[in-house]
Parts: structure tokens; sequence; C-alpha cells
């Protein structure tokens, strides 16, 4: 079967807008969370976020386009013209239908559903933006992303909640092996942190409201006091391409995808299935699909949300998956220093697991301070870790009961 591996690779986030600033902000332990500038939070329960930061869209959108485009897109657009660039590959050149994109996201255009509803209330039908729609559907990221690079190939949106990312490049990577692109610019986007993003968490009480005057504690995955996540603005997107494909121009790999899992835990619209059996099939299925043995895992970076429940149910299902190797496994949530980015984070995350396999760098779990028992393994605590890795997986767990897992290891 052909093989998938990544070529390029970009990113937006709030630790950075740059792989390497990022990449070197993961590895110090810096948390990215603050205090919400984007508009007034006084009133909110949860008053902190991952905001983006050291991010000039005008360096790669005209003004004028990003007045057409809703943040999340805006931000997709911005990380793939990164990615290409870092691919050095030449989308004009190459033929067009073979190349595709595929760039998920959770909620999609929801500043302007907030923007042009107050619009319409105020002011009436009439002065609603004819942009509205187009600017609002979730599969306008790829949709643009195309249009810029030229892509004539396979081109959707996946939309799973917080495994979308995740889900987009698992689809990526099949098409690739049943030959139907060479390559696919994809991954996940979400610009999630406005008024009625947060309003809408809050009311689910799935935010953390205990940290708002300390925010950078905010995020503490498998801590025993931690008490929900933390909303991030972001977008994560590679270039995956066939392995020959990339060899024969001579492209850097930085690893390859080498299997994917899924699952539905068809339990609760919120809450994980308690025994943390989805979990455990969508990572088995991707160990199977890679032809890897669980004791080749060397890291498993973890959806690891800072939720009471997803914690304890995913340390559950790594367990189950590994068994006796679950102890010696290293496992680390990046969510404790970048916020949980939604539909964008299984993007960001395999940057981040790209990463570590080509620095052997596994980075840590921050805000680790007091061990919960039902939480047990090796949580990289505090401070990242030099080790050799010959395979990690990424986790993705979304509201729905959406299971995706990738396996990446070195080509």
């Amino acid at each position: 079967m052909r093989r998938a591996v990544i070529t390029g690779m970009g990113l937006v986030s709030s630790l950075g807008s740059d792989v390497n600033v990022f990449w070197d902000r993961i590895k110090a332990g810096k948390s990215g969370i603050r205090r919400i500038t984007k508009f007034d939070v006084s009133a909110y329960e949860a008053q902190i976020a991952g905001e983006v930061v050291d991010f000039d869209a005008n360096k790669f959108i005209p003004k004028k386009e990003q007045r057409r485009m809703d943040e999340f897109s805006v931000f997709a657009m911005a990380a793939a013209k990164m990615a290409i660039v870092d691919s050095g590959l030449d989308t004009q050149t190459e033929p067009p239908e073979r190349m595709g994109a595929i760039v998920g996201s959770g909620v999609g255009g929801l500043q302007t559903l907030e923007v042009q509803h107050a619009v319409l209330m105020e002011r009436g039908p009439s002065r609603c933006s004819p942009f509205m729609i187009p600017q609002m559907i979730v599969n306008m990221a790829g949709g643009l992303i195309a249009i810029e690079h030229n892509l004539k190939g396979p081109n959707y949106c996946v939309v799973s909640a917080c495994a979308s990312g995740t889900h987009a490049i698992g689809d990526a990577l099949r098409l690739i092996q049943r030959g139907d692109a060479d390559v696919m610019v994809t991954g996940g986007a979400e610009g999630c942190v406005c008024k009625l993003g947060v309003a809408g968490f809050c009311a689910l009480r799935a935010l953390t409201t205990s940290h708002n005057n300390d925010p950078e504690k905010a995020s503490r995955p498998f801590d025993k006091h931690r008490d929900g996540f933390v909303m991030a603005d972001g977008a994560g997107i590679l270039v995956v391409e066939e392995l020959e494909h990339a060899r024969k121009r001579g492209a850097k790999i930085y690893a390859e995808v080498a299997g994917f899992g899924m699952s539905c835990d068809a339990y609760h619209m919120t809450a994980p299935a308690d025994s943390g059996e989805g979990a455990t099939r969508a990572m088995n299925a991707a160990l199977c699909d890679a032809g890897v043995a669980a004791d080749d895992v060397d890291y498993i970076n973890a959806h690891g949300t800072s939720t009471e429940l997803n914690d304890k149910i995913e340390t559950r299902a790594i367990k189950s998956t590994l068994g006796d190797h679950a102890k010696k496994v290293m496992v680390s949530s990046t969510k404790s220093m970048t916020g949980h980015m939604l539909g964008a984070a299984g993007a960001v995350e395999s940057v981040v697991c790209a990463l570590a396999l080509r620095d052997g760098v596994v980075p840590p779990t921050i805000n680790y301070e007091t061990p919960d028992p039902d939480c047990d393994l090796d949580y990289v605590p505090n401070t990242a870790r030099q080790a050799p890795i010959r395979a990690c997986l990424n986790n993705s767990f979304g509201f729905g009961g959406h299971n995706a897992c990738l396996l990446f290891k070195k080509v």
C-alpha cells in the first residue's frame, strides 16, 4: 500500500505562529493561556483563553480578502501557506488534480454568526453581509486554500467536534493510500474565542473557572485538581504527501503518517463512555493500520483536556490498549500549554508529534502538581524529556463520542 509522509507544517496558536518558535516554547513548558482581551469578560465565569499571538494576517492575506473571511479561515489560510512553503512544493507546477485539501473545524464561522446576528437584530435583514454564508460554512477554509494553491483534487471538510483535525489528517492518509491523491493539505482550524463561544461553553460547565487570576496555571491535565478545559484559537496544517512522490522531489520528511483509527462511543452527547472502550478501539485500530506493536509506542500525545472525566477515562483507555507497556510509555498533554483548540487541536498536536519524533524530545504536561490515583501513568510532568521515539500516538476525542487516533513513526 502507498505510504504517506509529512513534508510541510504550519500553525497559528497561543504560543506563536511560527513552527520553530512554537516548538521552542513547547519544549520550555511555556503557557499560552491569558486573560481574554478580545471582548469584555467581566460578566463571564470563565475569563481566560488561548488567544492567538505573534500573528499578522496581512503577511498572508490581503486586507480586502480578510474582510470576506471568518477568522477560522484566516488562520487556516495562513497556516496552509506556511506549510506549503515549508514543504518546498510548487503547487503551480504539480498536476492540480493530484492535490487536495481537507480542513476540519469544530464550530466553523461562529464569529461571523455572532456579528451578523447582531446586525440582523439591530439593523434589519437587508443589512446582513452577502458574505455571511460563505464566511460561516465550515468547508470554506479548505475551499479557499484550494483556490489559492490550485488544488483540484479531493476537497471537503470534517466536522467531528474536537476530533475534526485528526479525522481530516486520517482521511488524507486514506486518500493517498488509495491513490486518489499524491499531496493533501490537511489539518484543522478554529476561531471560537468570542462572546457566543465562551458563553456557550460556560453554560455547558466545561471550562475551568478557578484560575481567572492565574491563567497560566489553569490547564492542568491529569492533575488531581483539574476542573475544566481552557478554550483556544488557532490552526494546524500539514502537507501530507505520498512517500515516493516526496522522495522524487528531494523533500525533507518529518515523519510518516503510518496509521489511523476511529470509533464512536455511541453513549452521550458530551461525556465519554466510562469504560474508555471507544477510545481503546480507536487506538488499537491505529496500531493495527500501521502494523506497529503496542510495545513499540514510546510516546502518546493525549487528548488530555484537563476535565475530570476525560483524563481519567483516557488513562483507562491507554491501559486497555497497551497493557503492561502503558506504565512505560510517555504520555503528555500539550493542551496544558496551548489550551484546547477544539477542531484544530489534533492537527496542532500532530505537528508536536512530528517534531517530537524528529528531535527525540517529549514535551511536558505542565501544571502537574498533585497526582490523581485515577491517573497513574508517566505524564512527563512539567519538564520536557530527551528520549528516542520510534512511534507515537495522537489521540483526539470529540463531543458526540467521536474518537480518532493517528500513529506517526520515523521513516
